[in-house]
């Protein structure tokens, strides 16, 4: 694939200021519309994380008219992504993929989404989901199980699968399984053909949890598939009492910048840097403490891009 350059990942919740209406046929907030009006031309290219409705159906139908909105505002005919939450890729049980395989290529026709992601996590257990989504069981047949859904949903989706290394939030998620998990993701990745997400933040809560901060949260980085390296993710993260938060605030950590510079040489593949879940006003500017490392992210991603094409 091209390199696109810089990515803008949304999670529009219904209801939310920073989301969908609930009212009508749900186009995006007065909130989103400002930002999108004002800053779309910024990104080259967006992806929506999905946010059921309701309870309801799972019927395209009752999207359409919201990502309708959402897609003519960042400017049709502009590269898309969709951020799946209902694969479940990560998950220790069986289930029935058609409804959800259905849903999804009827958005990728009408979208023309050029690939899905989604986290290699476990985002419900026994149909009911869960508040964040949990990471895989770090054991043999946790691995076989991920290696046999990601693949199953590689075949059954109308566009190419990126699957993103999971979230790792110390004291909100626990570890099941003593296997390493960037060796892990870097089995499933490889046995199945998939893409591979870096999210900059996952990582390095990772890092955080197994003890490795400060200079040693470089260690280990080569048993991630970083030359199937398809995308890289960053959102706002935070460090409370030692313990590191991926928040989706909006304020990028030093950290998270400095660990995507000593990536990038090492992804020949990937395609696009996105900021994930960015914070703005009501008139649609980057809220005030976000914009120096958002800024800083900017121009490392120009940098890359030119480079890139240059070579």
């Amino acid at each position: 694939m091209d390199k696109l350059g810089l990515g803008l990942g949304m999670d529009l919740v219904w209801g939310e200021r920073i989301g969908f209406e609930k009212t009508g046929e749900g186009r995006p907030t007065d909130q989103v519309e400002a930002f999108l009006r004002r800053n779309a031309q910024t990104y080259d290219y967006m992806f929506v994380a999905f946010q059921p409705i309701d309870y309801g159906p799972l019927t395209p139908e009752r999207y359409f008219p919201a990502y309708d909105s959402l897609f003519a505002l960042f400017g049709d005919g502009r590269p898309r992504a969709f951020h799946h939450t209902l694969l479940n890729t990560g998950s220790p049980e069986r289930y029935e993929r058609s409804a959800v395989a259905d849903f999804t290529n009827a958005l990728v026709e009408r979208y023309g989404f050029r690939w899905i992601i989604e986290d290699l996590g476990i985002w419900s257990l026994g149909g009911r989901s869960l508040p964040y989504p949990m990471p895989p069981v770090l054991t043999a047949e946790g691995l076989r199980r991920c290696v046999a859904g990601v693949a199953e949903w590689r075949e059954r989706l109308r566009a190419p699968l990126s699957v993103e290394f999971p979230g790792f939030t110390e004291g909100g998620s626990f570890l099941v399984g003593t296997l390493d998990a960037f060796a892990f993701f870097d089995t499933v990745v490889r046995e199945t053909g998939v893409h591979a997400t870096i999210d900059i933040g996952h990582i390095l809560a990772y890092q955080w949890l197994m003890g490795r901060t400060g200079a040693r949260m470089f260690d280990g980085l080569e048993a991630l598939p970083l030359d199937r390296c398809h995308e890289v993710h960053l959102s706002g993260c935070q460090i409370v009492d030692g313990r590191f938060r991926d928040l989706h605030h909006g304020v990028l950590l030093d950290e998270q910048l400095t660990l995507l510079e000593h990536l990038l040489p090492m992804m020949p593949r990937l395609t696009g840097i996105t900021y994930e879940d960015p914070k703005f006003t009501a008139d649609g500017v980057l809220v005030p403490k976000s914009r120096p490392n958002a800024e800083r992210l900017f121009s490392l991603v120009r940098d890359w891009k030119e480079t890139a094409h240059a070579a």
